[in-house]
Protein backbone atom coordinates (compact mmCIF):
# COMPACT_ATOMS: atom_id res chain seq x y z
CA UNK A 1 0.00 0.00 0.00
CA UNK A 2 1.23 3.43 -0.85
CA UNK A 3 2.67 6.26 1.71
CA UNK A 4 1.18 9.54 0.87
CA UNK A 5 3.23 12.54 1.90
CA UNK A 6 1.51 15.74 1.26
CA UNK A 7 3.47 19.51 0.88
CA UNK A 8 1.08 22.40 2.10
CA UNK A 9 2.44 25.97 2.75
CA UNK A 10 1.43 29.05 1.97
CA UNK A 11 2.43 30.24 -1.68
CA UNK A 12 5.63 30.91 -2.74
CA UNK A 13 7.85 28.87 -0.30
CA UNK A 14 9.16 26.45 -2.46
CA UNK A 15 6.44 23.96 -2.64
CA UNK A 16 6.60 23.05 -6.22
CA UNK A 17 10.27 23.15 -6.78
CA UNK A 18 10.45 20.33 -4.18
CA UNK A 19 7.93 18.06 -5.07
CA UNK A 20 9.63 18.42 -8.62
CA UNK A 21 12.87 17.40 -6.84
CA UNK A 22 11.38 14.50 -4.91
CA UNK A 23 9.21 13.25 -8.11
CA UNK A 24 11.85 14.39 -10.62
CA UNK A 25 15.35 15.29 -10.63
CA UNK A 26 16.03 12.73 -8.09
CA UNK A 27 17.64 8.83 -9.26
CA UNK A 28 15.59 7.01 -6.74
CA UNK A 29 12.59 8.44 -8.78
CA UNK A 30 10.12 5.80 -9.70
CA UNK A 31 7.50 6.38 -12.33
CA UNK A 32 6.35 10.18 -12.11
CA UNK A 33 2.77 10.09 -12.93
CA UNK A 34 0.70 11.83 -15.61
CA UNK A 35 -3.01 11.97 -16.51
CA UNK A 36 -4.81 13.49 -13.36
CA UNK A 37 -5.96 16.77 -14.23
CA UNK A 38 -3.47 18.86 -12.97
CA UNK A 39 -0.76 16.22 -13.70
CA UNK A 40 2.37 17.76 -12.19
CA UNK A 41 1.05 17.87 -8.77
CA UNK A 42 0.69 14.08 -8.00
CA UNK A 43 4.34 11.88 -8.35
CA UNK A 44 6.08 9.19 -6.82
CA UNK A 45 8.97 8.66 -4.88
CA UNK A 46 11.22 6.58 -3.20
CA UNK A 47 14.19 6.66 -0.84
CA UNK A 48 15.81 3.95 1.23
CA UNK A 49 13.73 1.67 -0.59
CA UNK A 50 10.71 3.01 0.85
CA UNK A 51 8.23 4.07 -2.23
CA UNK A 52 5.68 6.81 -1.85
CA UNK A 53 3.17 8.83 -3.24
CA UNK A 54 3.99 12.77 -3.47
CA UNK A 55 0.94 15.28 -3.16
CA UNK A 56 1.50 19.65 -3.82
CA UNK A 57 -0.45 21.47 -2.94
CA UNK A 58 0.58 24.07 -4.61
CA UNK A 59 -0.72 25.59 -8.13
CA UNK A 60 -4.09 25.88 -6.82
CA UNK A 61 -4.51 29.03 -5.78
CA UNK A 62 -6.85 31.26 -8.19
CA UNK A 63 -6.62 35.14 -7.94
CA UNK A 64 -8.68 35.52 -4.65
CA UNK A 65 -8.19 38.50 -2.28
CA UNK A 66 -8.11 36.74 0.85
CA UNK A 67 -5.94 33.70 -0.35
CA UNK A 68 -5.76 32.20 3.05
CA UNK A 69 -9.30 32.02 3.87
CA UNK A 70 -10.17 30.18 0.19
CA UNK A 71 -7.84 28.64 -0.97
CA UNK A 72 -4.72 27.44 1.53
CA UNK A 73 -7.25 26.10 4.35
CA UNK A 74 -9.19 23.89 1.82
CA UNK A 75 -5.57 23.02 0.86
CA UNK A 76 -4.29 22.08 4.27
CA UNK A 77 -7.43 20.48 5.50
CA UNK A 78 -6.87 17.92 1.99
CA UNK A 79 -3.57 17.29 3.18
CA UNK A 80 -4.46 16.07 6.56
CA UNK A 81 -7.38 14.30 5.25
CA UNK A 82 -5.39 12.18 2.60
CA UNK A 83 -1.81 11.72 3.53
CA UNK A 84 -0.10 9.69 6.05
CA UNK A 85 2.85 12.56 6.74
CA UNK A 86 2.83 16.15 5.99
CA UNK A 87 5.85 18.10 4.70
CA UNK A 88 5.47 21.83 6.11
CA UNK A 89 7.14 24.15 3.77
CA UNK A 90 8.36 27.47 5.07
CA UNK A 91 10.82 30.25 3.52
CA UNK A 92 13.88 31.42 4.81
CA UNK A 93 14.18 34.55 2.80
CA UNK A 94 10.86 36.10 3.57
CA UNK A 95 10.44 35.05 7.24
CA UNK A 96 7.80 34.27 9.59
CA UNK A 97 4.46 35.12 8.53
CA UNK A 98 0.98 35.53 9.83
CA UNK A 99 -0.04 32.50 7.15
CA UNK A 100 2.34 30.51 8.51
CA UNK A 101 0.98 30.57 11.79
CA UNK A 102 -2.62 29.78 10.82
CA UNK A 103 -1.37 26.80 8.81
CA UNK A 104 1.15 25.76 11.65
CA UNK A 105 -2.57 25.66 14.04
CA UNK A 106 -4.64 23.66 11.40
CA UNK A 107 -1.71 21.10 11.13
CA UNK A 108 -1.44 21.46 15.22
CA UNK A 109 -5.24 20.01 15.42
CA UNK A 110 -4.32 17.52 13.28
CA UNK A 111 -2.67 14.21 14.32
CA UNK A 112 -0.87 13.95 11.20
CA UNK A 113 2.91 13.65 11.97
CA UNK A 114 4.36 17.30 10.34
CA UNK A 115 8.31 17.83 9.08
CA UNK A 116 8.97 21.18 9.02
CA UNK A 117 11.18 22.27 6.27
CA UNK A 118 12.96 25.93 5.97
CA UNK A 119 13.38 26.27 2.28
CA UNK A 120 16.06 28.87 0.79
CA UNK A 121 18.78 27.86 3.31
CA UNK A 122 21.62 28.73 0.57
CA UNK A 123 23.98 30.32 2.91
CA UNK A 124 25.32 29.91 6.73
CA UNK A 125 23.59 33.69 7.35
CA UNK A 126 20.45 31.95 6.14
CA UNK A 127 20.68 28.89 8.36
CA UNK A 128 20.99 31.95 11.58
CA UNK A 129 17.73 33.71 10.05
CA UNK A 130 15.74 29.96 10.65
CA UNK A 131 14.86 31.27 14.36
CA UNK A 132 12.05 32.69 14.08
CA UNK A 133 10.53 29.50 13.24
CA UNK A 134 10.54 27.82 16.20
CA UNK A 135 7.75 30.35 17.46
CA UNK A 136 6.13 27.46 15.24
CA UNK A 137 6.13 25.36 17.88
CA UNK A 138 8.38 22.20 16.01
CA UNK A 139 11.23 20.83 17.98
CA UNK A 140 13.37 20.51 14.71
CA UNK A 141 13.35 22.41 11.99
CA UNK A 142 14.87 20.96 8.62
CA UNK A 143 16.88 23.50 6.19
CA UNK A 144 17.50 22.42 2.50
CA UNK A 145 17.73 24.12 -0.74
CA UNK A 146 14.65 23.06 -3.03
CA UNK A 147 17.26 24.77 -6.14
CA UNK A 148 20.20 23.38 -5.09
CA UNK A 149 19.30 20.29 -3.25
CA UNK A 150 20.92 20.38 -0.27
CA UNK A 151 19.80 18.92 3.26
CA UNK A 152 17.32 16.92 1.11
CA UNK A 153 19.20 13.63 1.49
CA UNK A 154 18.83 14.43 5.79
CA UNK A 155 15.12 14.98 4.93
CA UNK A 156 14.17 11.86 3.05
CA UNK A 157 16.15 10.21 5.84
CA UNK A 158 13.92 12.12 8.16
CA UNK A 159 10.66 11.72 6.04
CA UNK A 160 11.08 7.33 5.41
CA UNK A 161 11.13 6.89 9.43
CA UNK A 162 7.47 7.49 9.64
CA UNK A 163 6.58 5.61 6.51
CA UNK A 164 5.40 1.51 5.99
CA UNK A 165 7.92 -0.53 3.92
CA UNK A 166 5.56 -2.42 1.26
CA UNK A 167 6.47 -5.67 2.88
CA UNK A 168 5.01 -4.60 5.95
CA UNK A 169 1.69 -4.40 5.81
CA UNK A 170 -0.93 -6.78 7.21
CA UNK A 171 -3.55 -6.65 5.60
CA UNK A 172 -5.21 -10.64 4.98
CA UNK A 173 -3.67 -12.10 1.74
CA UNK A 174 -6.73 -12.15 -0.16
CA UNK A 175 -7.49 -9.84 -3.67
CA UNK A 176 -7.93 -6.21 -3.35
CA UNK A 177 -10.38 -5.20 -6.08
CA UNK A 178 -11.35 -1.62 -7.08
CA UNK A 179 -14.19 -0.10 -8.69
CA UNK A 180 -12.80 2.80 -10.53
CA UNK A 181 -14.21 5.50 -13.28
CA UNK A 182 -15.13 8.77 -14.28
CA UNK A 183 -18.09 10.08 -12.68
CA UNK A 184 -21.35 9.00 -13.07
CA UNK A 185 -20.52 6.08 -14.55
CA UNK A 186 -22.19 3.73 -11.97
CA UNK A 187 -19.31 3.38 -9.50
CA UNK A 188 -21.82 3.94 -6.85
CA UNK A 189 -24.78 1.41 -7.78
CA UNK A 190 -22.30 -1.49 -8.41
CA UNK A 191 -20.52 -0.50 -4.76
CA UNK A 192 -23.86 -0.51 -3.46
CA UNK A 193 -25.10 -3.67 -5.02
CA UNK A 194 -22.08 -5.64 -3.16
CA UNK A 195 -21.57 -3.28 0.06
CA UNK A 196 -25.04 -1.07 0.65
CA UNK A 197 -28.11 -3.17 0.30
CA UNK A 198 -26.02 -6.75 1.41
CA UNK A 199 -24.60 -4.99 4.41
CA UNK A 200 -24.61 -8.43 6.62
CA UNK A 201 -21.39 -9.76 4.17
CA UNK A 202 -19.53 -6.30 5.01
CA UNK A 203 -16.03 -6.46 7.92
CA UNK A 204 -14.76 -2.93 7.86
CA UNK A 205 -11.06 -3.84 8.23
CA UNK A 206 -8.87 -1.43 9.69
CA UNK A 207 -6.54 -0.66 6.78
CA UNK A 208 -4.48 2.51 7.95
CA UNK A 209 -4.53 5.84 9.78
CA UNK A 210 -6.69 6.93 6.87
CA UNK A 211 -10.89 5.77 7.23
CA UNK A 212 -10.95 1.81 7.21
CA UNK A 213 -9.94 1.23 3.39
CA UNK A 214 -11.17 -2.11 2.96
CA UNK A 215 -14.17 -3.87 3.34
CA UNK A 216 -14.85 -7.40 2.78
CA UNK A 217 -17.31 -9.23 0.49
CA UNK A 218 -18.09 -12.72 1.24
CA UNK A 219 -20.86 -14.19 -0.36
CA UNK A 220 -21.87 -16.37 -3.37
CA UNK A 221 -17.96 -18.11 -3.28
CA UNK A 222 -16.40 -14.95 -3.53
CA UNK A 223 -13.97 -13.04 -0.51
CA UNK A 224 -12.23 -10.38 -1.45
CA UNK A 225 -12.00 -6.74 -0.17
CA UNK A 226 -13.76 -4.54 -1.72
CA UNK A 227 -11.14 -0.94 -1.78
CA UNK A 228 -12.83 2.22 -0.68
CA UNK A 229 -12.93 5.10 -3.26
CA UNK A 230 -14.75 8.51 -2.79
CA UNK A 231 -18.18 7.11 -3.41
CA UNK A 232 -17.75 4.97 -0.28
CA UNK A 233 -16.24 7.43 2.13
CA UNK A 234 -18.23 9.81 4.10
CA UNK A 235 -18.61 13.30 2.33
CA UNK A 236 -17.41 15.55 5.30
CA UNK A 237 -15.75 18.29 3.42
CA UNK A 238 -16.57 19.22 -0.37
CA UNK A 239 -13.84 20.47 -2.04
CA UNK A 240 -14.62 22.79 -5.40
CA UNK A 241 -11.63 21.60 -7.50
CA UNK A 242 -13.99 17.88 -7.28
CA UNK A 243 -12.15 17.03 -10.56
CA UNK A 244 -8.69 17.28 -8.84
CA UNK A 245 -9.29 15.54 -5.71
CA UNK A 246 -11.68 12.83 -7.16
CA UNK A 247 -9.07 11.84 -9.55
CA UNK A 248 -6.38 11.42 -6.59
CA UNK A 249 -8.77 9.31 -4.82
CA UNK A 250 -8.76 7.18 -8.15
CA UNK A 251 -4.65 6.53 -8.17
CA UNK A 252 -5.37 6.03 -4.36
CA UNK A 253 -8.15 3.41 -4.99
CA UNK A 254 -5.37 1.95 -7.74
CA UNK A 255 -2.51 1.82 -5.46
CA UNK A 256 -4.08 0.56 -2.80
CA UNK A 257 -5.71 -2.75 -5.13
CA UNK A 258 -4.69 -5.76 -6.91
CA UNK A 259 -7.47 -5.59 -9.92
CA UNK A 260 -9.38 -2.83 -11.15
CA UNK A 261 -12.96 -2.77 -12.15
CA UNK A 262 -13.11 0.02 -14.51
CA UNK A 263 -16.46 1.65 -15.32
CA UNK A 264 -17.50 2.75 -18.44
CA UNK A 265 -20.45 4.50 -19.73
CA UNK A 266 -22.00 2.81 -22.38
CA UNK A 267 -23.96 5.80 -23.65
CA UNK A 268 -20.99 8.11 -23.84
CA UNK A 269 -18.43 5.27 -24.73
CA UNK A 270 -14.70 4.82 -24.12
CA UNK A 271 -12.88 8.19 -23.61
CA UNK A 272 -9.91 10.44 -22.78
CA UNK A 273 -10.89 10.48 -19.14
CA UNK A 274 -10.66 6.47 -19.51
CA UNK A 275 -8.21 6.19 -21.37
CA UNK A 276 -6.09 8.30 -18.45
CA UNK A 277 -7.57 5.86 -15.48
CA UNK A 278 -6.38 3.46 -17.40
CA UNK A 279 -2.81 4.20 -18.18
CA UNK A 280 -2.93 4.83 -14.11
CA UNK A 281 -3.87 1.17 -13.86
CA UNK A 282 -1.06 0.01 -16.07
CA UNK A 283 1.57 2.34 -14.34
CA UNK A 284 0.73 0.96 -11.26
CA UNK A 285 1.34 -2.77 -12.71
CA UNK A 286 -2.85 -4.01 -11.38
CA UNK A 287 -5.20 -6.27 -12.92
CA UNK A 288 -7.74 -5.04 -15.28
CA UNK A 289 -11.10 -5.48 -16.23
CA UNK A 290 -13.24 -3.21 -18.20
CA UNK A 291 -16.82 -3.04 -17.32
CA UNK A 292 -19.09 -0.94 -19.91
CA UNK A 293 -22.33 0.15 -17.88
CA UNK A 294 -25.75 1.33 -18.90
CA UNK A 295 -25.83 -1.15 -21.69
CA UNK A 296 -29.41 -1.14 -20.52
CA UNK A 297 -29.83 2.29 -22.02
CA UNK A 298 -27.94 1.50 -25.55
CA UNK A 299 -30.22 0.35 -28.94
CA UNK A 300 -28.76 -2.64 -30.15
CA UNK A 301 -28.34 -5.03 -33.24
CA UNK A 302 -26.55 -8.55 -33.30
CA UNK A 303 -23.47 -6.89 -33.40
CA UNK A 304 -23.60 -3.73 -31.20
CA UNK A 305 -21.24 -5.04 -28.76
CA UNK A 306 -18.97 -6.46 -30.89
CA UNK A 307 -18.26 -3.42 -32.91
CA UNK A 308 -18.11 -1.62 -29.24
CA UNK A 309 -15.61 -4.00 -27.81
CA UNK A 310 -13.39 -3.64 -30.83
CA UNK A 311 -13.34 0.31 -30.99
CA UNK A 312 -12.15 -0.04 -27.16
CA UNK A 313 -9.32 -2.39 -27.76
CA UNK A 314 -8.23 0.22 -30.49
CA UNK A 315 -7.98 2.36 -28.03
CA UNK A 316 -6.21 0.53 -25.14
CA UNK A 317 -3.75 -0.63 -27.92
CA UNK A 318 -1.15 -2.45 -27.36
CA UNK A 319 -2.59 -3.70 -24.07
CA UNK A 320 -5.46 -5.50 -25.42
CA UNK A 321 -5.74 -8.94 -23.61
CA UNK A 322 -7.93 -7.58 -21.16
CA UNK A 323 -11.64 -8.40 -20.48
CA UNK A 324 -14.58 -6.39 -21.54
CA UNK A 325 -17.92 -7.28 -20.06
CA UNK A 326 -21.67 -5.54 -20.66
CA UNK A 327 -23.45 -4.44 -17.29
CA UNK A 328 -26.27 -2.80 -16.30
CA UNK A 329 -25.79 -2.42 -12.40
CA UNK A 330 -29.53 -0.84 -12.19
CA UNK A 331 -30.98 -4.02 -13.13
CA UNK A 332 -28.32 -6.15 -11.66
CA UNK A 333 -27.11 -7.83 -14.86
CA UNK A 334 -23.55 -9.54 -14.84
CA UNK A 335 -22.71 -7.88 -11.50
CA UNK A 336 -21.47 -11.75 -10.50
CA UNK A 337 -19.68 -12.57 -13.75
CA UNK A 338 -17.64 -9.33 -12.56
CA UNK A 339 -16.44 -10.46 -9.80
CA UNK A 340 -15.76 -13.99 -11.10
CA UNK A 341 -13.71 -12.29 -14.03
CA UNK A 342 -11.95 -10.33 -11.79
CA UNK A 343 -11.21 -12.99 -9.29
CA UNK A 344 -9.71 -14.89 -12.68
CA UNK A 345 -7.39 -11.78 -13.42
CA UNK A 346 -5.80 -12.05 -9.60
CA UNK A 347 -5.40 -15.54 -10.58
CA UNK A 348 -3.42 -13.99 -13.35
CA UNK A 349 -1.73 -11.65 -12.05
CA UNK A 350 -0.29 -13.83 -8.78
CA UNK A 351 0.80 -16.45 -11.32
CA UNK A 352 4.57 -17.27 -10.72
CA UNK A 353 6.13 -19.14 -13.79
CA UNK A 354 9.54 -21.62 -13.15
CA UNK A 355 12.31 -20.48 -14.89
CA UNK A 356 13.28 -24.13 -16.25
CA UNK A 357 9.32 -23.92 -17.63
CA UNK A 358 10.10 -20.51 -19.35
CA UNK A 359 13.52 -21.14 -21.03
CA UNK A 360 12.00 -24.53 -21.88
CA UNK A 361 9.00 -23.05 -24.02
CA UNK A 362 10.45 -19.60 -24.90
CA UNK A 363 13.75 -20.23 -25.92
CA UNK A 364 12.90 -22.64 -29.31
CA UNK A 365 10.69 -19.50 -29.93
CA UNK A 366 12.99 -16.93 -29.72
CA UNK A 367 15.51 -19.15 -31.84
CA UNK A 368 13.12 -19.51 -34.44
CA UNK A 369 12.36 -15.80 -34.54
CA UNK A 370 15.21 -13.50 -32.91
CA UNK A 371 15.36 -10.07 -32.53
CA UNK A 372 16.04 -8.54 -35.96
CA UNK A 373 19.80 -7.16 -36.33
CA UNK A 374 20.56 -3.55 -35.41
CA UNK A 375 23.49 -1.98 -36.66
CA UNK A 376 24.92 -5.19 -37.38
CA UNK A 377 25.15 -6.62 -34.33
CA UNK A 378 22.81 -9.56 -33.35
CA UNK A 379 20.84 -9.82 -30.08
CA UNK A 380 21.18 -13.55 -28.27
CA UNK A 381 18.49 -14.12 -25.70
CA UNK A 382 20.21 -16.66 -23.79
CA UNK A 383 17.80 -17.27 -20.21
CA UNK A 384 14.55 -15.67 -18.83
CA UNK A 385 13.75 -15.47 -15.71
CA UNK A 386 10.24 -14.60 -13.37
CA UNK A 387 11.51 -11.35 -11.42
CA UNK A 388 10.50 -11.76 -7.34
CA UNK A 389 8.21 -9.03 -7.89
CA UNK A 390 4.58 -8.90 -6.34
CA UNK A 391 3.07 -7.92 -10.32
CA UNK A 392 4.44 -9.64 -13.81
CA UNK A 393 7.90 -9.25 -14.79
CA UNK A 394 10.18 -11.02 -16.47
CA UNK A 395 13.97 -10.72 -17.07
CA UNK A 396 15.39 -11.37 -20.21
CA UNK A 397 19.57 -11.62 -20.02
CA UNK A 398 21.18 -10.96 -23.33
CA UNK A 399 24.45 -10.05 -25.17
CA UNK A 400 22.84 -6.46 -26.33
CA UNK A 401 19.75 -5.84 -24.07
CA UNK A 402 20.16 -2.12 -25.68
CA UNK A 403 19.66 -2.81 -29.29
CA UNK A 404 16.05 -5.25 -28.31
CA UNK A 405 13.27 -2.98 -29.69
CA UNK A 406 9.85 -2.21 -28.47
CA UNK A 407 8.14 -4.14 -31.71
CA UNK A 408 10.16 -7.65 -30.87
CA UNK A 409 9.53 -6.59 -26.80
CA UNK A 410 5.55 -6.75 -27.99
CA UNK A 411 6.44 -9.79 -29.75
CA UNK A 412 7.95 -11.63 -26.57
CA UNK A 413 4.98 -10.27 -24.63
CA UNK A 414 2.59 -11.94 -26.60
CA UNK A 415 4.30 -14.88 -26.96
CA UNK A 416 4.21 -14.97 -22.61
CA UNK A 417 0.46 -14.31 -23.23
CA UNK A 418 0.17 -17.21 -25.51
CA UNK A 419 1.79 -19.70 -23.04
CA UNK A 420 0.60 -18.56 -19.94
CA UNK A 421 -2.71 -16.96 -19.05
CA UNK A 422 -1.88 -13.47 -18.30
CA UNK A 423 -5.42 -11.79 -19.56
CA UNK A 424 -6.10 -9.01 -17.74
CA UNK A 425 -2.51 -8.12 -16.12
CA UNK A 426 -0.24 -5.92 -17.90
CA UNK A 427 3.37 -7.70 -18.52
CA UNK A 428 6.94 -6.25 -17.72
CA UNK A 429 10.16 -6.82 -19.45
CA UNK A 430 13.29 -6.24 -18.48
CA UNK A 431 16.61 -6.86 -20.52
CA UNK A 432 19.52 -7.31 -18.81
CA UNK A 433 22.83 -7.60 -19.97
CA UNK A 434 24.29 -11.52 -19.18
Amino acid sequence: MSNIVAIVGRPNVGKSTLFNRLTGERSAIVDPMSGVTRDRHYGKSDWNGVEFSVIDTGGYVVGSEDVFEEEIRKQVQFAIDESDVIMFVLDVAEGLNVMDTEVAEMLRRSRKKVIAVVNKVDTSARLQDMGDFYQLGYDQLWPISGVNGSGTGELLDELVKYLTPENEEETEELPRFAVVGRPNVGKSSLVNILLGTERNIVTPVAGTTRDSIYSRYHQFGFDFFLVDTAGLRKKNRVYENIEFYSSLRSIRAIEHSDVCILMVDATEGFGAQDMHIMSQIEKNHKGLVIVVNKWDLVEKTTHTHKAMEALIREKTAPFTDIPILFTSAINKQRIHKTLEIATEVYANRIRKITTSKLNELLLPIIEHNPPPTTKGKHVKIKYITQLPLHYPAFAFFCNLPQYVKEPYKRFLENQLRKEFNYTGVPLSLYFREK
